[in-house]
């Protein structure tokens, strides 16, 4: 029988670890950096992708785009933005529409908070910066749906800015490149690697190069990102709750009031479980009541 790890060597695992990673930073040379720098640039000179939102420097089309990536592959993403912008062109126009309209647009894309989110932005926007997103980190950070990550990862796409952060695809690039056999690697260790490594005069550039490295490694090996300490296996889509709140959306979107029983008619559902999702969209801020009625919050 395996003996559990005891506290005293949780800690000198940890420690180890952190070890391990000021070492690698300190082994970062110039002719590293520049050697690694060049690999990546490389790929992305003969096989990078060609996606809208990087033929534009418009910071509302740029902001787009990176609310819908989250959570959202690529390939679903390309199927709705251009059709959003075309619905949606500018801060003013997407502040000023309804959210039932916004949401119609939005279906497909699933995690609809988002929806809520990029409308919210839009409205913040024109109401305190004149039309104009910020072209801080810091400031972009207290936008609704704007963590840390992307709030860098507009910084730098939009303002070219040389922000730090870390996604799925570059997580990748960094755990194969610098961290070959270890596992329960984690982004605080990364982190500075992307940072020492960061192209400065050319941010965009460079990130997009990583992003399609990183894409490439997941297609010709196993995914390095399993030996990520953040990694998470994502439930199945089919049957979860998830899937049935996108399903009520919907029918939100198409009728302006729908009482519990209409609802479960149309989705064929159970009440219980209808019930459970109603009270979850309500504490979301999608849906509210009015008596007997359901309907779009905003």
């Amino acid at each position: 029988m395996k003996r559990k790890p005891t506290t005293d060597s949780k800690k000198q695992k940890n420690s180890d670890c952190a070890s391990e990673s000021a070492s690698l930073r300190k082994c970062l040379t110039r002719a590293t950096v520049r050697k690694f720098q060049e690999k990546i640039c490389q790929h992305y000179r003969i096989h990078g992708r060609e996606l809208p939102w990087r033929m534009t420097h418009d910071p509302y089309h740029i902001l787009v785009s990176e609310i819908m990536l989250q959570q959202t592959q690529v390939q679903r993403v390309m199927g709705k933005y251009e059709q959003f912008i075309r619905a949606f062109p500018d801060f003013s126009s997407l502040a000023k529409a309804s959210l039932r309209r916004v949401l119609r647009e939005w279906q497909g894309l699933g995690y609809n908070r988002r929806a809520i989110a990029l409308k919210q932005i839009a409205q913040k926007v024109m109401e305190e910066f004149h039309g104009k997103l910020p072209t801080s980190v810091e400031m972009l950070r207290t936008f609704p749906g704007i963590g840390e990550a992307t709030a860098a990862s507009i910084s730098a796409f939009a303002f070219h800015k040389p922000a730090v952060f870390i996604e799925t695809n570059i997580r990748r690039v960094f755990i194969h490149s610098f961290f070959p056999g270890r596992t329960n690697i984690r982004d605080t260790e990364i982190l500075p690697l992307v940072q020492q490594t960061l192209d400065t005069s050319h941010p965009r550039e460079w990130y997009y190069a990583l992003m399609d490295y990183g894409v490439m490694l997941k297609q010709k090996e196993v995914n390095p990102n399993r030996r990520s300490a953040h990694y998470q296996k994502q439930s199945p889509f089919q049957g979860s709750n998830r899937q049935v709140r996108g399903m009520i959306l919907r029918a939100c979107t198409s009728e302006s009031y729908l009482s519990e029983q209409e609802i479960a008619k149309k989705l064929q559902i159970s009440q219980e479980k209808l019930k459970n999702n109603l009270v979850q969209l309500e504490k979301e801020g999608f849906i509210k009541r009015k008596r007997e009625r359901i309907t779009l919050a905003f």
